[in-house]
């Protein structure tokens, strides 16, 4: 059994095994590609989560991002995808609703994620300018 501090359960592991699956979804049907940049945040999330890379989440809302998108891989959901122009309502509205959850999570991910490409300050004295005007 896992520790408390470190869960990890067989659909997160799916996510991360099926990401490439579930990015060609996004990007490959009219009615989802709108929420693809939002996919790739979440797909990205799990990922970070799983190589440890990034930790501070609630495991609550890795269970629903993870369950939100293996629903959008799903084939016969609620609403068959099959069903061409309304198959995919189901899918944007499950992940519509998995976003608006775990809205403040994800905004604090996305500022991880800003803070990852962003330079490193210099050390204090290095590489700054210092421009001043003397008046003669």
């Amino acid at each position: 059994m896992k520790a408390p501090s470190e869960p990890e359960d067989e659909n997160i592991r799916d996510v991360a095994s099926k990401a490439a699956d579930i990015k060609k979804k996004f990007l490959n049907q009219k009615s989802l590609k709108q929420w693809a940049d939002l996919g790739q945040v979440l797909l990205s999330l799990v990922g970070d989560y799983i190589s440890g890379k990034y930790r501070e989440i609630p495991y609550w809302v890795l269970s629903a991002v993870s369950l939100a998108l293996l629903y959008v891989l799903n084939p016969l959901d609620l609403i068959p995808d099959v069903f061409l122009g309304v198959g995919y309502l189901d899918d944007v509205t499950v992940l519509a609703f998995c976003i608006k959850l775990v809205e403040k999570e994800l905004e604090k991910y996305k500022q991880f994620l800003a803070g990852q490409t962003q330079p490193k300050p210099a050390r204090e004295g290095e590489g700054r300018v210092i421009d001043i005007e003397v008046d003669q």
